[in-house]
């Protein structure tokens, strides 16, 4: 009884996080990827297609391309067809999903420097830990590790029309094609001019800079749980990060990219990422 009224009172005060829990309708887009996969980006990419005539900013992204850890009231409010970012494994109700994928050596070093943003882990945490946690899942969260968030969704839809494989390092390199074929997906006409001045609204340099200026704004927008992500969250690590890929190469130690790909190197194969420490691919676990 005392559950049911609390749960009953999140909803009606927007506290609670929709999650795997929000009403999905079949005219919904989902834009989705394991976290620190380049999905902010690829929202405001996305938003700045779709949204030609407003100036797609972090005080406004929310609302344009809401997350699902906004309440259930809230995405319920949000004008239909809605286009929604998620970072869940698998949900066959998703009708139409963009599925974003990245290196996990990348994802790895982004996740670490994240989790340092926030306080989640100390400075002093050595990276070879993290990436063993990494691995493992620990601790546990409601997205899996990468390798079951990312096979959950390829190997359940990849030959469906209804879903989108996009890969990080392909946006990075040629984000013109790959906006297009975002916007044929979403039926909309790839037009050079609009694909060029969605880019140009989502470059890194301009995210960057919004950040330093909404940053604050941003955050406060998505509930309690951002709230308190505010209070704690550190300015001398940004969230934009460098906007580019391969990084591992340089700052992730051997033995942690042999972990990785030890790991999950028969899916990271799967998906085009080339091994460089294991001969032959390992099945994902």
């Amino acid at each position: 009884m005392i559950y049911g009224l609390k749960v009953i009172a999140t909803y009606l005060l927007g506290t609670d996080c929709a999650g795997r829990d929000l009403a999905v309708y079949p005219d919904d887009t989902f834009v989705v990827s394991y976290p620190r996969s380049g999905n902010t980006w690829t929202r405001f990419l996305v938003a700045n297609l779709v949204y030609p005539d407003k100036e797609v900013s972090f005080v406004n992204i929310e609302r344009l391309i809401p997350d699902t850890l906004q309440s259930n009231r809230a995405l319920k409010r949000t004008p239909r067809p809605r286009i929604i970012k998620s970072h869940e494994y698998l949900d066959l109700r998703y009708p139409k999903t963009i599925y974003i994928v990245r290196d996990p050596r990348d994802v790895a070093l982004s996740s670490y420097n994240f989790r340092r943003k926030y306080r989640e882990i100390e400075d002093a945490l050595p990276l070879e830990q993290f990436v063993e946690d990494f691995i493992a899942g620990r601790p546990a969260s409601g997205w899996g590790t990468w390798a079951e968030n990312v096979a959950s969704w390829i190997f359940a839809r990849r030959q469906s029309d209804k879903f989108l494989l996009l890969r990080y390092e392909d946006m990075i390199s040629d984000p013109g094609a790959q906006l297009a074929r975002i916007a044929e997906f979403m039926g909309i006409d790839p037009e050079p001019k609009r694909l060029q001045r969605a880019i140009e609204r989502s470059s890194a340099e301009r995210m960057r800079d919004l950040e330093k200026r909404e940053e604050d704004k941003w955050v406060a927008t998505v509930g309690s749980f951002a709230r308190a992500q505010t209070q704690q969250r550190r300015k001398d690590i940004p969230f934009v990060g460098g906007a580019s890929s391969g990084g591992w190469r340089s700052a992730l130690p051997e033995r942690c990219v042999q972990q990785i790909e030890s790991a999950w190197g028969e899916l990271m194969t799967a998906v085009g990422y080339e091994l460089v420490t294991v001969s032959e691919p390992q099945t994902a676990r």
